[in-house]
C-alpha cells in the first residue's frame, strides 16, 4: 500500500543554486565585470553583456545580504555597480581592458575582505 500523497504533484527541480552561505563572491564579481564586458564586446550586443553583469551581481548580492546583512550588502552592491560605471571614464584614460581588469580586481578584493574571508557564525 502506498503512503498518502499530497494532491499536487511535486515540481521538478529545474534550477540548482548553492546555499548563499557557501558561495564565494569574489570570483562572481570578477566574472560579472569581465564577463559582461567580454560578452558585450565579442557579440556586439551590449544588453547581453548587461545580462551577464546583472546575473553575476544578483547571485553575489544574495550571498552578501545573507552573510553580512543590509548595510554591507547594500554597500557592496553599490560598489559593484559603481565599479561598472567607473570603468567607462577610466577606460578613456588607461584603455578598456586595463580599466575593466582594475575595477574587477578592486571590487573582487573588496567582496573577499568584506564577506568571503569572514568566518561564518
Amino acid at each position: 500500500m502506498r503512503p498518502p500523497s499530497s494532491s499536487r504533484p511535486a515540481l521538478p527541480k529545474l534550477v540548482f543554486m548553492k546555499d548563499a552561505r557557501e558561495v564565494s563572491t569574489a570570483p562572481l564579481v570578477a566574472v560579472g565585470l569581465v564577463g559582461g564586458f567580454l560578452t558585450a564586446r565579442e557579440t556586439g550586443i551590449r544588453p547581453l553583456g548587461g545580462v551577464v553583469l546583472a546575473a553575476a551581481g544578483a547571485y553575489a548580492a544574495r550571498t552578501w545580504f545573507t552573510k553580512q546583512g543590509w548595510p554591507i550588502g547594500t554597500a557592496l552592491t553599490l560598489g559593484y555597480l559603481g565599479g561598472f560605471g567607473a570603468s567607462h571614464p577610466l577606460a578613456k584614460k588607461i584603455g578598456a581592458w586595463p580599466s575593466v581588469l582594475s575595477v574587477a580586481a578592486v571590487t573582487a578584493a573588496t567582496a573577499y575582505v568584506a564577506v568571503d574571508s569572514v568566518e561564518a557564525d
